[in-house]
């Protein structure tokens, strides 16, 4: 599959900020399943982004700037994907998996989660594969895709408890579990093909990995209760969001801050409408 991208992010500061550092994690990689056949990152300020790969092998621009009222971050391209099957292979791996069963203040549990994936894990037994399956089925099941009750520093025990929350609160309860029950796993964003026929999104997409013996690291996407496809682009990895958010860092000066995200995902060339109906 071919997927055009346009991710546009638009920071407002009024007055205007002394100076602004920013770390991009938009860029994605190439990897089986996955090639890069066009990327641009592009700044409205007049700005150096210096280029390099962070401790996961993240792709990433460092933006300083200052002073500055508006920056507007665009980043496109064209990405050529092929199903797997979810397992990810290709991929340049910097650290063992049981570095990533290590706990964040994000991706801790409270009680209700640790007896919901003891009790799974029990039930699968030496099944990973099938204890991950049905972990992922669980959290489709427990939460309801709700735009308005969390956000970006929401913990996976905050949203499983509400019940609510975007694809960002899922990754996050997956792999908290996931890790309780002894599974590596990991934070991934990136952007998703909706096959509602959706093309204007609000933001871009996040799901998780889990590392499973003799398979490697597999995709899951509980928002949409389904292993990652090719309608998946991968751009980065983290603990969390915190370590694979596509915009972060701080400002100095400046009051208040505004932004707006903008997204775009469509397939080139396509004249139809896709079947099923997912959310992210």
């Amino acid at each position: 599959m071919r997927l055009r991208i346009l991710h546009t992010t638009t920071y407002r500061y009024e007055p205007p900020a002394t100076s602004v550092i920013q770390i991009l994690r938009m860029t994605p990689g190439s990897h089986d399943g996955q090639y890069v056949a066009e990327w641009q990152i592009d700044v409205s300020t007049d700005t150096k982004l210096d280029t390099h790969e962070d401790a996961f092998g993240n792709l990433t621009q460092v933006l300083s700037c200052g002073p500055v009222g508006d920056i507007k971050v665009t980043a496109e391209g064209l990405i050529e994907t092929h199903d797997t099957g979810g397992v990810l292979r290709g991929a340049d791996e910097r650290f063992p998996p049981g570095m990533f069963l290590r706990t964040t203040e994000l991706t801790g549990v409270n009680p209700a989660m640790t007896a919901v994936a003891r009790q799974l894990r029990a039930e699968a037994e030496s099944d990973t594969l099938g204890f991950l399956h049905t972990l992922m089925t669980q959290i489709s099941e427990h939460m309801t895709f709700d735009e308005d009750p969390t956000n970006s520093g929401t913990s996976a025990a905050e949203a499983f408890t509400l019940k609510r929350g975007v694809c960002q609160d899922y990754a996050h309860i997956f792999i908290a579990c996931a890790r309780t029950g002894g599974v590596p796993a990991r934070f991934v964003s990136g952007h998703f093909l909706r096959s509602d026929g959706t093309v204007h999104q609000n933001a871009g997409h996040a799901w998780a990995e889990a590392f499973v013996p003799d398979l490697g690291w597999v995709g899951f996407d509980p928002a949409n209760c389904i292993c990652s496809t090719d309608a998946h682009v991968r751009v980065a990895i983290g603990l969390d969001y915190l370590g694979a958010a596509p915009v972060r860092g701080t400002r100095y000066g400046g009051g208040i801050e505004t932004l707006t995200v903008a997204v775009k995902v469509d397939q080139a060339g396509r004249s139809g409408q896709s079947q099923s109906q997912w959310q992210g």
